[in-house]
């Protein structure tokens, strides 16, 4: 959604480019004025005019300026918050919630949500968009999001994912049945085929060339039932579809995971992965756990096989 802004040019004013009147005007740098009218953005008495044209005494200058970088603040948003102190935040994101926005306005996702309860979080970590958010889940994984309060958090919480420090625990639904522990350690990268697809590296030339990313997943049966197996799964790396990647390339793809190769159930209209389990250590100086139980719609579709 843009924002029309309208300023008079004082009557006394000497003649000067637009670009330049809309920055002093508007309090933006001369790059972000020259990139409005660029865009369009900048109207004189209504009509459009070129960077360089003069800007008159008097007129009326009219910007659309668009939507901020930060979330929208969307308080009702459903969410749920597991815990929150002076430090730090625990939500649990529901399936089909994008954990934030990927461009600006765009509402909808957890950072949003958590920006409208939180204002605070949208000066927090280097990126605005991020609500300061620490890490993601994809948009179809349900469970447990952290976000840090404080600059000083955000950067501590940060240095424990880097350092592969977080506990970070998935319930996963797979096919097949699987009988023993497991763990898969090859890099990922970006599918060559299929621009929304992580690929396992398996030669390591091959993933040198494609700087392919170090990638550790560990799992762990706990139930069989009706050729699937539901398994806890840990991750010591945090790459892009990590999880999905991996247990596809042993020939397990999650249940409702058509991206790869996962096969569909009834009742499931997502790939069947729940952020269940994260534990890091505190500013405090503790280390709390926290853990989120399987929702109702994963729950049900257990329960029907």
């Amino acid at each position: 959604m843009t924002i029309l802004d309208e300023r008079t040019v004082p009557a006394d004013a000497a003649p000067e480019r637009l670009d330049k009147t809309v920055a002093k005007l508007f309090g933006v740098s001369r790059g972000r004025a020259m990139d409005w009218i660029s865009e369009g953005r900048v109207r004189v008495d209504g009509r459009r005019a070129p960077k360089g044209a003069p800007a008159p005494a008097g007129c009326t200058l009219a910007v659309e300026r668009p939507p901020p970088d930060q979330p929208v603040p969307e308080p009702d948003l459903a969410i749920r918050i597991v815990h929150a102190d002076a430090h730090l935040i625990v939500a649990d994101k529901p399936a089909g919630m994008p954990s934030h926005p990927l461009k600006p306005g765009e509402t909808g996702t957890a950072a949003n949500a958590l920006v409208g309860r939180f204002p605070e979080l949208v000066n927090i970590g280097p990126s605005p968009r991020e609500g300061g958010l620490v890490h993601r889940l994809d948009t179809d994984t349900s469970g447990l999001l952290l976000a840090a309060r404080t600059d000083a958090a955000h950067s501590l919480l940060r240095a424990q994912f880097t350092a592969r420090t977080v506990e970070k625990g998935y319930l996963a639904l797979v096919a097949g049945e699987l009988h023993a522990d497991g763990e898969v350690e090859l890099p990922l990268a970006h599918d060559p085929q299929d621009p929304r697809k992580m690929r396992a590296a398996g030669d390591a030339e091959y993933a040198e060339s494609v700087n392919a990313r170090p990638a550790l997943t560990r799992f762990s049966p706990r139930e069989r039932k009706g050729g699937f197996t539901l398994l806890e799964v840990e991750i010591a790396t945090g790459v892009m579809h990590q999880i999905r990647a991996h247990l596809a390339f042993i020939g397990h793809p999650l249940a409702g995971d058509a991206l790869y190769g996962g096969p569909s159930l009834p009742g499931l209209p997502r790939h069947f992965l729940h952020a269940a389990r994260l534990g890091f250590s505190h500013p405090d100086g503790t280390r709390p756990r926290y853990q989120s139980p399987l929702p109702a719609d994963l729950l049900a579709v257990l329960a029907a096989l």
